[in-house]
């Protein structure tokens, strides 16, 4: 199976290096082409990286709300996508996604259990888990809390349809193991 990961950001960020490293062959995906009618990107995975709605840092959040039908689209059709942390505290950061999320910017250390989740134990595993920085909680959301902290979600795993969205405040990158696995379960499927 062929995988490719869809970096969504405005630039080049050592992230899509980092993917890349991991064997996984990575696109950029600007917010310009992600809202665009006639993009037609095929991934099996796509990321939106921590800060994506804090204007601060980038103009993504107006791309992902127009693309909303088009990501529901692409992880029902079998794409993942990896969201993380907002890094701003809106109550409508994550209304784009195919399922309710609710976030807390907070950002500091934390001890993180992950229980039987495997794709949270994964996110996780090059990190010391009584000490990973994080960005913010999950008070509310419709997914399964894939990890925890502090009794408070710090890691969303849902399946919509033949994919899966996993939403984390983890301010670090994921673990190697995960990339790799996240991108090869996905399906190849267009955006």
């Amino acid at each position: 199976m062929s995988c490719r990961a869809g970096f969504v950001w405005e630039t080049s960020q050592h992230f899509v290096r980092f993917i890349e490293d991991c064997g996984i062959p990575c696109e950029l995906v600007t917010p310009y082409m992600l809202a665009a009618p006639f993009f037609r990107g095929s991934f099996t995975c796509l990321i939106i990286p921590t800060g994506f709605a804090n204007p601060a840092y980038c103009r993504l959040l107006p791309a992902l709300r127009a693309s909303s039908e088009r990501i529901e689209q692409f992880v029902e059709n079998g794409g993942n996508l990896l969201v993380f942390g907002a890094a701003i505290d809106r109550a409508d950061a994550y209304d784009w996604l195919p399922f309710p999320v609710t976030y807390r910017h907070e950002v500091f250390p934390r001890k993180i259990t992950c229980g039987s989740s495997e794709l949270g134990t994964a996110l996780v595993e090059d990190y010391d888990p009584t000490c990973i920085e994080c960005d913010g909680i999950f008070p509310a959301h419709e997914g399964s809390a894939a990890g925890a902290a502090g009794g408070s979600t710090v890691i969303i795993e849902k399946t919509v349809g033949k994919g899966t969205v996993v939403v984390t405040s983890v301010h670090e990158y994921p673990s190697r193991a995960f990339i790799k696995k996240f991108c090869a379960t996905g399906t190849q499927t267009l955006f």
